[in-house]
């Protein structure tokens, strides 16, 4: 439902923060002029701050600050935790137009890319692929960049860079007072520490640097694998004891073939950094299981997240829930399976999906787990999502229901010692070690710290 501030703030607004933005910064009194990736549980903001500068990052928050003014920061704005509190009087701070990206090459050996915090996963690849280097990202295009990389940063090259919080040099960040900050290893250890696996907590990233690799061949070998049901229990198994060498990730996707029918489908994703040869060696065990459709090919660099652009679109009801594991359990994989074929048989659902994501983390656990905020890269191997999708929100109770139910059968085989859920794939309803683990008393202490107030409260907070 469209909304609209009163019209009395809206003049405070427009005339106490509106000069001290630049000249194409805007303020717009309108919710949906801040679309989110899901319309469950949403923020709906009164007020939208589109900036173009770091500046006016930092303008924007003291103004807030002064006024008392609750408010949120988004890029791509993918993240669909039930924690935010935004509404009528609040505002929503829209980092897109802080979208440049910059290769420096200074260094041949050890380049870098220079992001800004609205720039998004497709904008980063595209620079880098144009200066012939990867670098680490997530999957989706769509996404922000740096909201997927603060969280933890998964992804399918993380095998051979490690994650995305192994990989910054150094981050500029509008602070809890909305002064903007430059955090690396020597300037506010403690904070960078505590940013990378935490960062929507401590202030607002408007850019980041981060490491790139030269690489001549940048092509992967990817695409899907469809099979029949009946070997539901053979491919998680063989997944299970896959060994996910560095240049390799695979999914699992339980979805429907689509409109009119929604069938369900079952979809392996292989995904291989180098030559074909070696990917089909790698993966042998999967493709000797048969599968009925083998879309395998090469494609470019640029191309190599083409697979989850179908659910990069805006709107809709999407609430989702995801788990860690340690392992796959064939028989719990089955069992979600029969659920569900049960659920999409509605077609009302039928966009909704089921899937594992198993990424190699041989390079990211050369890095000790005390290096950053991120909790799980001892102890989390495949990261899992309910991906509901939707638009009757008179659904909602049986989508969540749904969702309930399959992250509980993923929990009772998880094969860990407590429930652990990468923070970027988790509800909201988990309690605060399950996204944060052990480092949850360091953090707040941090927070205490640096944000005493609370005025970063939206996601997953530490208040």
């Amino acid at each position: 439902m469209e909304t609209s501030l009163d019209s009395t703030q809206s003049v405070a607004i427009d005339s106490g923060l509106g000069p001290l933005l630049s000249k194409n910064a805007s303020i717009v009194h309108l919710s949906s002029a801040a679309p989110r990736w899901s319309d469950f549980a949403a923020p709906a903001p009164g007020t939208v701050v589109n900036v173009f500068t770091e500046k006016d990052v930092a303008e924007t928050v003291k103004y807030c600050i002064a006024n008392n003014i609750t408010f949120l920061a988004q890029s791509g704005a993918h993240g669909w935790a039930t924690t935010f509190r935004i509404g009528q009087q609040d505002v929503t701070i829209n980092l897109r137009g802080l979208n440049t990206v910059t290769f420096d090459q200074c260094n041949e050996a050890s380049p870098t890319i220079t992001l800004g915090g609205g720039s998004i996963i497709s904008e980063v690849i595209a620079v880098a692929d144009a200066n012939g280097a990867h670098v680490p990202t997530g999957n989706c295009n769509c996404v922000g960049a740096l909201g997927a990389i603060l969280g933890g940063g998964v992804g399918h090259l993380m095998g051979l860079y490690g994650l995305g919080v192994d990989n910054l040099v150094t981050l500029n960040l509008v602070n809890a007072e909305g002064e903007l900050l430059t955090i690396n290893p020597a300037q506010h250890p403690d904070l960078w520490w505590a940013l990378r696996g935490a960062g929507p907590n401590f202030g607002i990233v408007t850019s980041a640097t981060i490491k790139a690799y030269p690489r001549a061949d940048r092509s992967v070998w990817t695409g899907s694998l469809i099979f029949t049901p009946d070997k539901i229990e053979q491919i998680v198994s063989t997944i299970n004891d896959l060994p996910l060498l560095a240049p390799m990730s695979i999914f699992l996707y339980f979805a429907t073939s689509g409109a009119p029918n929604y069938t369900p489908t079952v979809v392996v994703a292989p995904f291989y950094a180098g030559p074909t040869s070696d990917a089909e060696t790698a993966f042998a065990s999967i493709l000797a299981l048969g599968p009925v459709v083998n879309a395998m090919q090469r494609y470019p660099y640029t191309q190599a997240n083409f697979a989850n652009d179908p659910l990069c679109g805006k709107g809709g009801r999407k609430p989702s829930y995801g788990s860690g594991l340690s392992q796959m359990d064939p028989a719990t994989w089955r069992s979600i399976w029969n659920e569900y074929v049960s659920y999409v048989a509605n077609p009302a659902v039928g966009n909704s999906s089921v899937f594992a994501e198993c990424y190699s983390f041989e390079t990211a656990k050369q890095f000790p787990d005390s290096s950053s905020s991120y909790p799980f890269r001892s102890t989390i191997k495949y990261t899992t999502l309910v991906n509901n999708w939707y638009t009757d929100a008179s659904l909602d109770p049986v989508a969540e229901a749904f969702g309930i139910k399959i992250r509980e059968l993923w929990r009772s085989t998880d094969g860990l010692k407590e429930n652990s859920t990468y923070i970027n794939f988790a509800f909201g309803d988990e309690p605060l070690e399950t996204v944060y683990g052990d480092n949850v008393g360091k953090l707040q202490d941090l927070k205490r710290k640096y944000d005493p107030r609370g005025r970063f409260n939206q996601w997953f907070p530490l208040t």
